[in-house]
C-alpha cells in the first residue's frame, strides 16, 4: 500500500527536523504533534517492519510501499494507517489518517447592537454564566427570540457557542462526527457534539422538537458523563464550561393542532435529562417597539410611528390568535423583516405586503386591511371591541334566523 500525501509530509518533516532515519517514540509524537495530533503516529509504532528497537522505529522511506504486518496478532486483516480513498475498495478495514476538528478559531457570538433582553434572558445568561452543566429546555413559538436570547447570553459572557440545526435526517453520525475524505485522506472529523465538549462550549440544539429517535445517542452527554465514540475508539469527556440549551416550538410533545407540521413526540426519558423548562413568549409592546428601533437605527434610519403602528397590528393579530380567531401569527422577526424591507423600500404598506405574502391571500388581505386601521388611528383595544361587536351581532342575526325559521314552521 503506497504512502498517501500526509505520510509522506509527515517523513519529510521527521527527517528534516531531527537530520535521522531513525527516531524514538517521543520524537515521532513530537512530528505528530505538528499535525494536531496528541499521539505517535501507530502506522509506524505498530508494524513490526519499522521497529528497530526498544521505542525505536526507522522512518520509511519516501518511495517505499507499507506492508500491513501488524505487531498484534488481534488486528488480523485490519491496517492503522492513513488510507487513501482509492485504497477503501479492498477488504480491509481502515482507520481515519487523522482526527480534524470541524471548527477553527474563535466561535463567541457577535453582540447584536438591536437585541433587547426580555423575559427569560436574565436567568439564560446566569445559567450560561455560570459555567455548570445544567442542561435547559426552551419552548415557545416561532420567531419570539428562542436563540437569539442564547446567542447574546453566549456573547455578553464570551462563551463559545456551537449552534447545530435539527432536522429528520440529523443522525449520529451529524452530531458526533464521522469519516470524511479530506485531501485524498480519510479522516475522522469531530461533529458539533464533540467538538462543544472538547472546548468546553455551549452546545445549542436548535428546532429539536424535529429530531427521530437517532437523537438518543445524545442520552449519555445529556447526564454530564461523556460519550463513548465507538467508530474511533475513543471516550470524550466533556471539559469545564459545556453546556446545552434546546430550542423547540413544542414541549416535545409533538403539534395536535397541525401548526408545527414536522415537529415530534421526543422520548421521555430524553426529555427526563432536562432539569428545567423555559416557556419563551413574545416580548411585552414597549420592549417589541425598542427592538424595532434598533434595527431601524442601525440602517440609519428612524420612525418610531411606523413601529409603534407595528407592534400595535402584532398585538391585535396575537389576541385574536390566542382567542382562537385566526390560523396565523405575526411574530417578532416577521416584524424585523417588515422594518428591513421599509428600510430599503422607504415605504410602509409595501414593506407589509411583501413580508405577508407567506400567508395565504385571506389571511395576507385581513392582516393588511387591520394595518390600515391602525395606521389611521385605531388602538388595539379599539379594534378589538368592534371585532367582539361583530361576532355578537354575528350570533344575534343567526338567532333571528333561526326564531323566523322556526315561526314559518
Amino acid at each position: 500500500m503506497s504512502l498517501n500525501t500526509k505520510q509522506k509530509q509527515f517523513i519529510s518533516l521527521a527527517k528534516e527536523t531531527f537530520n535521522a532515519d531513525v527516531l524514538t517514540t517521543s520524537q515521532l509524537k513530537e512530528i505528530n504533534q505538528k499535525f494536531g495530533l496528541k499521539s505517535a503516529p501507530q502506522w509506524i509504532t505498530k508494524n513490526a517492519n519499522y521497529k528497530v528497537g526498544k521505542s525505536q522505529f526507522k522512518l520509511p522511506s519516501l518511495d517505499e510501499s507499507i506492508q500491513p504486518d501488524i505487531l498484534s496478532d488481534k488486528v488480523e486483516t485490519k491496517t492503522v494507517v492513513n488510507t487513501v480513498a482509492e485504497n477503501v475498495q479492498s477488504e480491509v478495514k481502515t482507520e481515519a489518517a487523522y482526527i480534524v476538528s470541524s471548527l477553527v478559531g474563535n466561535i463567541v457570538p457577535e453582540k447584536d447592537k438591536t437585541f433587547v433582553s426580555f423575559g427569560n434572558y436574565k436567568d439564560l445568561k446566569s445559567i450560561v454564566k455560570s459555567n455548570k452543566f445544567y442542561p435547559v429546555f426552551i419552548t415557545g413559538l416561532s420567531g419570539n427570540g428562542k436563540t437569539m436570547g442564547i446567542t447574546q447570553a453566549c456573547a455578553e459572557t464570551n462563551r463559545e457557542l456551537v449552534r447545530v440545526n435539527i432536522t429528520i435526517e440529523t443522525d449520529e453520525d451529524d452530531l458526533l462526527g464521522g469519516y470524511r475524505l479530506k485531501d485524498g485522506d480519510t479522516v475522522w472529523q469531530n461533529g458539533p457534539v464533540i467538538e462543544a465538549m472538547e472546548r468546553g462550549a455551549v452546545l445549542l440544539l436548535d428546532e429539536i422538537d424535529l429530531a427521530s429517535n437517532k437523537i438518543m445517542c445524545l442520552q449519555p452527554i445529556l447526564e454530564g458523563n461523556g460519550v463513548f465514540v465507538k467508530k474511533i475508539n475513543k471516550f470524550v469527556s466533556p471539559k469545564p464550561g459545556f453546556q446545552v440549551f434546546a430550542t423547540a416550538n413544542t414541549k416535545g410533545q409533538g403539534s395536535d393542532d397541525g401548526k408545527f407540521i414536522g415537529t415530534n413526540v421526543l422520548n421521555e426519558a430524553f426529555l427526563e435529562r432536562f432539569p428545567i423548562t423555559f416557556e419563551q413568549s413574545y416580548p411585552k409592546p414597549s420592549v417589541e417597539e425598542k427592538i424595532l428601533q434598533n434595527v431601524l437605527s442601525s440602517s440609519g434610519k428612524s420612525d418610531n410611528e411606523f413601529c409603534n403602528k407595528l407592534v400595535t397590528w402584532a398585538d391585535v393579530i396575537r389576541k385574536t390568535y390566542f382567542d382562537g380567531g385566526i390560523d396565523e401569527i405575526i411574530s417578532t422577526r416577521r416584524l424585523v423583516h417588515i422594518v428591513q424591507a421599509f428600510t430599503i423600500f422607504n415605504d410602509r404598506l409595501k414593506s407589509i405586503e411583501l413580508c405577508t405574502n407567506r400567508f395565504d391571500d385571506e389571511t395576507k388581505n385581513s392582516f393588511v386591511e387591520l394595518y390600515t386601521k391602525v395606521d389611521a388611528g385605531a388602538t388595539a383595544d379599539d379594534i378589538i371591541k368592534q371585532q367582539s361587536d361583530a361576532e355578537l351581532n354575528s350570533i344575534d342575526d343567526a338567532d333571528d334566523s333561526e326564531a323566523n325559521d322556526e315561526e314559518v314552521i
